[in-house]
């Protein structure tokens, strides 16, 4: 099966990023990719953190998750949608959640991202926490013929997140995301190389990748990496497609010439 990883540069406003998820799904679908991955926030890049409460939908109903829905049924694929934010009880709090289609339309499995980011170094400072709660159950689905692990941008620095994704062991591990320009450039490709290689399988990476007009820079690099940790495919930055085949072949060469999966023991 292909698979296809979205890149945005998402805007404050939600008919404007529609749009152009519509038009970027639609390329990978003509790209031949059985499975596509729009990017953390796909939906909403506001001024303000408290810009998602606004947005934030019922879980299971409102006009993203309809769209999503739709964009899957169209094309006839599995669509990873990113993420949105969906409301809790609380009014000053959302989860931010990732929901995949089938084919078919209907919800197959969601995620709520578990790690919360935070960061401050002077001149940029982040910290979901003010306005979202966190997830706390790791979420892996059976998409066609893939095994397919869920988790969200900061996710990616906590290894145990995957490794509780590997019973049993996943095709794919999917990473929507927003990575900032600062830690993206150090850390990005460095942890994604290294969460395929130690899981053995492939890793599909949806970022935001630009300058956005609130201000924020994010470091984009959408890519496709194999079970080796090598980079198949990459969007730099900018709107953009990346489109990759995953070989069950060379998932199961790795895992007979290098066993490191069956020789776990924590």
């Amino acid at each position: 099966m292909k698979i296809a990883a979205v890149q945005m540069v998402s805007a404050p406003e939600w008919p404007a990023n529609r749009d152009a998820a519509a038009r970027l799904i639609a390329q990978a679908a003509a790209a031949g990719a059985g499975l596509v991955a729009l990017p953390e926030y796909f939906c909403l890049m506001g001024r303000r953190d408290t810009d998602k409460l606004a947005l934030a939908e019922a879980a299971g109903d409102g006009p993203i998750q309809q769209f999503l829905s739709g964009q899957a049924r169209e094309h006839g694929l599995w669509l990873v949608g990113g993420t949105l934010p969906v409301r809790t009880a609380q009014a000053d709090r959302v989860l931010n959640r990732s929901c995949v289609y089938a084919p078919d339309g209907s919800e197959a499995a969601h995620y709520d991202k578990v790690h919360l980011f935070a960061f401050d170094n002077g001149r940029e400072s982040y910290d979901e926490g003010r306005t979202l709660n966190a997830g706390s159950t790791p979420v892996a689905l059976q998409a066609g013929p893939l095994r397919v692990g869920l988790s969200i941008c900061y996710d990616l620095r906590f290894p145990e997140l995957y490794r509780a994704l590997m019973h049993p062991p996943c095709d794919v591990l999917v990473v929507p995301a927003a990575f900032t320009h600062t830690t993206g450039r150090a850390h990005w490709e460095l942890l994604l190389r290294a969460r395929a290689v130690e899981n053995q399988c492939y890793v599909l990476a949806s970022a935001q990748g630009g300058t956005h007009p609130n201000g924020r820079r994010t470091w984009g690099h959408s890519m496709v990496v194999d079970p080796w940790g090598e980079v198949l495919e990459v969007c730099a930055e900018g709107e953009g497609v990346v489109v990759a085949e995953v070989d069950p072949q060379r998932l199961a060469q790795v895992r007979l010439q290098l066993p490191a999966l069956a020789h776990r023991r924590l």
